[in-house]
């Protein structure tokens, strides 16, 4: 077992063109006053990251550490959750997702699709040379409009959505691996990836690739009424990051999963903060801790209710107190009276 790294927070839900969030420096410091030891930073928000720049520079890579250091923090992962929405979307959201996208590529379906992969690319070298080993990312989604079984799916509709998933992210992988770096998909609605059984799809025609590994975050799980603590000691040994979001689920007779088209606080499952809704975290840390996961906790802060200032100063102490100092030695060591493989044989009855 090993100890969980915390707390951290993941930097997107709050850089902003006013001071202090509009530059790494100020928006690190103003983390590290919240209590925070670490921040996943999103690499498409040029305020904040150059994600270009990392991938060519170890300079730029050794500045962006010292700025983060001098602030007392550490980089727990890039996440290219905007990229990796692109490397396959459904036509249905051509527009909605064309903003993700660098401007000389809008419009041009075939052009994003290139532009995210080669963002993926620079992410895995990036990642290398700031000495990472996990990645936060979305995987796309081709098969989501179909979601629900009607009108009725023609046969190998979804098989074929998935082997061209596969096929667009295996070379992806390929770099990830040649950096020495873990691609964790967020297993999140909207994604072709969002539970466990979509999960062991895609993992089946990449060929159980070793880079392709889960980002946990159980506030999804909560919406979609799936069992998050089942989860992990399923697919303990592929999470290799972790979201620590907040949710809850409180059906009604008007609404359920679905939510009736709701806006998020009216909806029946909606984002807390943490704390305020429904995740059994202290399960959750031991469990993590249980099966040796090590790498980071890290706040992801959505909530339709509570102001993401007051949603961070709560998250901090609130990781920190759940973050469990994994035993060194066995409680009953007291009583151990020492290897003897004669006695044991004595024990056991056997006699040769």
């Amino acid at each position: 077992m090993r100890t969980i790294k915390g707390p951290a927070i993941f930097l997107a839900q709050f850089a902003d063109d006013a001071a202090p969030f509009n530059a790494l420096p100020t928006i690190a410091r103003w983390a590290a006053r919240h209590g925070y030891k670490g921040v996943q930073i999103p690499s498409w928000d040029a305020r904040l990251f150059d994600l270009k720049r990392a991938a060519e520079s170890q300079d730029y890579c050794d500045e962006v550490r010292g700025i983060l250091a001098e602030a007392g923090l550490e980089l727990t992962e890039l996440s290219t959750h905007l990229q990796g929405q692109l490397v396959a979307v459904h036509p249905a959201y051509d527009l909605a997702f064309d903003g993700f996208a660098a401007q000389a590529v809008r419009g041009n379906p075939a052009a994003r699709q290139a532009w995210a992969v080669e963002q993926m690319r620079l992410a895995a070298r990036a990642s290398r040379r700031l000495g990472l080993t996990a990645h936060a990312t979305f995987s796309g989604a081709l098969a989501w409009p179909y979601l629900y079984p009607w009108p009725q799916r023609p046969a190998g509709l979804i098989e074929t959505a998935f082997d061209e998933l596969a096929h667009r992210w295996r070379p992806i992988l390929d770099a990830f691996d040649e950096a020495g770096v873990d691609v964790c998909y967020e297993i999140h609605p909207g994604e072709d990836l969002f539970d466990g059984a979509s999960f062991e799809m895609f993992l089946d025609r990449v060929d159980d690739h070793p880079r392709c590994n889960i980002l946990y975050d159980p506030s999804h799980f909560v919406l979609q009424q799936l069992d998050y603590l089942a989860f992990i000691d399923i697919y303990h040994q592929r999470i290799r990051a972790f979201h620590a979001k907040d949710a809850e689920f409180n059906p009604t007779g008007r609404q359920g999963v679905y939510s009736g088209y709701a806006p998020w606080a009216g909806r029946a499952g909606r984002f807390r903060s943490l704390g305020d809704g429904q995740v059994d975290f202290r399960t959750i840390f031991s469990k993590l801790s249980q099966y040796g996961f090590s790498g980071w906790a890290v706040l992801e802060w959505e909530c339709c209710i509570k102001d993401s200032e007051q949603g961070a100063a709560e998250g901090a102490p609130f990781i920190a107190s759940r973050i469990i100092e994994v035993a060194s030695r066995a409680f009953d060591d007291f009583a151990a009276s020492g290897a003897d493989e004669a006695m044991n044989r004595a024990m056991l009855g056997i006699v040769r």
